[in-house]
């Protein structure tokens, strides 16, 4: 479940009620950690957890009503159905929560147990090994705090970080996960084509051609250019793309990545140049990509609907686009569309160009 948004909300009405400001999104993600009472005694050290529990849970009762199903959840638990894979729960949610949330999704019926209001994962992760007869070198832990990895690490078994949670790209990194996942959904691609390994061979991975990938800087009739945010190139902002289909043009994957990922139309594309993007550090997994870049024009108003795989966009002019935290191909595609014309191809004064009129 995606409660990022409701945990927020309920612990900044803690830290309100306690006399400190607000945190915003970025920050309460780069500092919230589990077990949470840490989180708290860094902040708020002076006051009691009995009433720190009774501020959270009551703002998180109002706040739950936007949590909702994280993208592909629903179809990786059929999956782990039809596969006949056990799957439990491990999580410090309240067991109330966990409970309405199910009345909602009904993802209790995929669980063998849930195992909730756990404050610190590491110190139950044995005794659910032992309680269900679990083999450490066949069970996968799934998370997306570094809390998650530390306690597959513990109980000795395989661990996935997903990026659609509370923890940045950096901070799971520094966790050590066997692998990084964007979504559930490529977790479940992956196993099916390892054959339900969790990483494919060596020889298999160096025999992949490099991605061919498309994206674009998107103008709108302000002459602003669309800027989006993606937890998989680190948290840097970038332009909207994704990997060509096979039978697929360059121009209608890009039309058609834009259109998945902004829901905008676009017209006037126009092609700046290709990049190479060989194991960058700032993409979540390593990858080799052939970048074809282009620049392009929404079509109408540019209304952006965003999909799972962006957390936030903005409208910015070139200049102020440039003065973001961007990823380096972002950077130099920028760099090349907002480059001033050489002094011998500017164009010429209106007047030098103007025909003399001959009356």
């Amino acid at each position: 479940m995606d409660d990022l948004p409701a945990v927020l909300q309920a612990s900044n009405y803690v830290l309100v009620q306690a006399g400190l400001p607000p945190m915003t999104p970025e920050r309460f993600r780069a500092e919230f950690t589990l077990p949470f009472k840490k989180f708290y005694d860094r902040h708020i050290p002076h006051v009691p957890m009995a009433q720190l529990e009774e501020w959270f849970h009551g703002e998180f009762k109002r706040a739950q009503v936007a949590v909702c199903e994280l993208p592909y959840a629903r179809a990786f638990l059929e999956f782990c159905r039809h596969k006949k894979l056990r799957t439990f729960l491990l999580s410090a949610a309240h067991e109330d929560h966990f409970r309405a949330h199910c009345r909602v999704t009904g993802f209790d019926v995929f669980l063998d147990r849930p195992y909730t209001g756990v404050l610190d994962k590491r110190t139950k992760i044995h005794e659910i090994l032992a309680e269900n007869h679990l083999s450490p070198d066949e069970t996968l832990f799934i998370g997306d705090m570094e809390h998650d990895i530390d306690a597959a690490r513990d109980g000795g078994i395989h661990s996935c970080a997903v990026l659609t949670g509370y923890n940045t790209l950096n901070q799971l990194r520094a966790a050590g996960p066997e692998v990084i996942v964007e979504h559930l959904g490529e977790l479940q691609r992956m196993l099916e084509q390892n054959q339900m390994a969790l990483k494919p061979a060596a020889a298999f991975e160096a025999d992949r051609p490099p991605l061919a990938t498309v994206g674009a800087l998107i103008f709108n009739a302000a002459g602003e250019v669309l800027m989006v945010r993606t937890d998989k190139w680190s948290g840097l902002w970038g332009i909207p793309g994704g990997k060509i289909k096979w039978g697929e043009t360059s121009e209608n994957a890009l039309r058609r990545e834009i259109r998945e990922e902004t829901a905008l139309e676009v017209r006037q594309i126009k092609f700046v140049l290709v990049q190479d993007c060989i194991e960058s550090p700032e993409f979540y997994h390593t990858a080799h990509f052939v970048l074809l870049n282009y620049t392009c024009v929404c079509v109408g108003e540019p209304r952006v609907k965003l999909n799972e795989e962006a957390r936030e966009f903005r409208w910015l002019t070139p200049a102020a686009a440039r003065r973001l935290p961007l990823n380096t191909p972002t950077r130099i595609l920028l760099r090349a569309v907002l480059k001033p014309l050489p002094a011998s191809k500017k164009p010429a004064p209106a007047s030098a160009t103007r025909k003399k009129s001959h009356g």
